[in-house]
C-alpha cells in the first residue's frame, strides 16, 4: 500500500480516536508513532526524532519551573489573595478565571488546571458556593489561556515545530494577540450570561481522606523558596520574551531556570521529575511524527489537491 494511503489511515485514526477518548490521547500518539515505523512510512528516527526536539525540552523545563511554583505553595498564595477580596459568586468566577487564564499563559494550561481545582474546591467549601460553579468557568478560563503564549499548550509548540522545518516560526506572546481578546470576552461573557446557566448540583460531602477535602500546609516552606520559585518564573519568561535581543534560545533559558530551581533545592530532583507531565510530552511527540509522515509521503499533497477539487 502506498505510504501516503497508510499515513491517511492513521490520520483518520487518531483525529477518531482523538474524539472518542476511549484510550488516553497520549497513547493513541504513539500507537500512531509505531504504526508508521511499522509499516515503514518513516524510520524509528524519523518517528521519534520529538524526544530530542528543542520544544519538547521547553516542556519539560517548563513543567519543572512551574512545579516548583506549585510545590512551594506561591501558586496557592496567590490564588488566594486574588480570591480574598471576592465576596459574591460572581467576583469569585471572576477572581477563578483570571488567575487560571493568566497562569496558563506561563504555565501549562493541563497542569495549572490539574493544581488549582483542588484549591478552588476548597474556596467553594469555605464560601458556601457551588463547586460546579466555579469549577467550569476554571476549565475554560484554563484552555483559553492557554492561548496566551508558545508555552501555554502543546498544540501551539506542534505548530511551532512545524514552522520551524520551513524556517518560520511565532514569536514567545504572539499567541495572545489572538488568546487575549478571546480571554477577556469569555471572562466577560461568564460575568454576565454564563454565570447564570452553570449548574448548581447539590453537593456531597467529601470523605476525610479524599485529596480534595485535604489542605497542604505551606507555612513550614521557607520564604526564601516561594520568593525564588516566583523570582524564577518571572525572570525565565523575561528571557523567553527577549529571546532574540540575548541571544538565548527558549528551551535554554527555561533549563537555567530549572536548574537553578534544583539545585538551589526549591524543588527536590524527585519532585521536579515528578512534575514532568509525561502524557503531554508523548502526545507530543507522537503528533510530530504524523506531521512529519504527512509531509515526507506527501499525504498532505493529496489532502491539498483534494480540497481544492471540492
Amino acid at each position: 500500500m502506498d505510504s501516503s494511503i497508510i499515513t491517511l489511515i492513521f490520520l483518520v485514526f487518531a483525529i477518531v480516536m482523538f474524539a472518542w477518548e476511549k484510550i488516553p490521547l497520549a497513547v493513541t500518539a504513539m500507537i500512531v508513532a509505531i504504526g508508521l515505523v511499522i509499516t515503514g512510512v518513516l524510520k524509528p528516527e524519523e518517528a521519534f526524532a520529538g524526544f530530542v526536539d528543542s520544544n519538547v525540552l521547553l516542556f519539560m523545563a517548563m513543567f519543572i519551573v512551574g512545579g516548583a511554583f506549585f510545590e512551594t505553595g506561591m501558586a496557592q498564595k496567590i490564588g488566594g489573595i486574588v480570591t480574598k477580596f471576592a465576596k459574591t459568586e460572581r467576583q469569585l468566577i471572576i477572581s477563578v478565571m483570571l488567575i487560571t487564564g493568566l497562569m496558563s499563559g506561563v504555565l501549562s494550561n493541563t497542569g495549572t488546571a490539574a493544581v488549582l481545582i483542588p484549591v478552588v474546591i476548597g474556596i467553594a467549601a469555605k464560601s458556601g458556593f457551588s463547586r460546579s460553579t466555579l469549577l467550569l468557568p476554571l476549565v475554560f478560563a484554563a484552555a483559553m489561556g492557554g492561548n496566551l503564549s508558545l508555552i501555554g499548550a502543546p498544540g501551539n509548540m506542534i505548530a511551532q515545530s512545524a514552522l520551524k522545518q520551513i524556517g518560520d516560526g511565532f514569536g514567545f506572546f504572539e499567541y495572545a494577540k489572538v488568546g487575549l481578546p478571546i480571554l477577556i470576552i469569555g471572562i466577560l461573557y461568564f460575568t454576565l450570561i454564563g454565570h447564570k446557566l452553570l449548574p448548581k448540583r447539590e453537593e456531597v460531602d467529601l470523605e476525610e481522606d479524599s485529596i480534595y477535602a485535604q489542605e497542604v500546609d505551606y507555612s513550614k516552606v521557607p520564604k526564601w523558596k516561594q520568593v525564588m520559585s516566583l523570582g524564577i518564573l518571572i525572570l525565565t519568561v523575561i528571557a523567553m520574551i527577549f529571546e532574540q535581543q540575548i541571544g538565548i534560545a527558549l528551551h535554554v533559558s527555561a533549563w537555567i531556570g530549572a536548574l537553578v530551581l534544583m539545585a538551589t533545592r526549591v524543588i527536590p530532583e524527585k519532585k521536579a521529575m515528578r512534575s514532568i507531565d509525561m502524557n503531554t510530552i508523548l502526545l507530543f511527540v507522537g503528533s510530530l511524527a504524523l506531521a512529519n509522515a504527512i509531509q515526507v509521503s506527501g499525504a498532505g499533497k493529496l489532502i491539498a489537491s483534494s480540497l481544492m477539487s471540492t
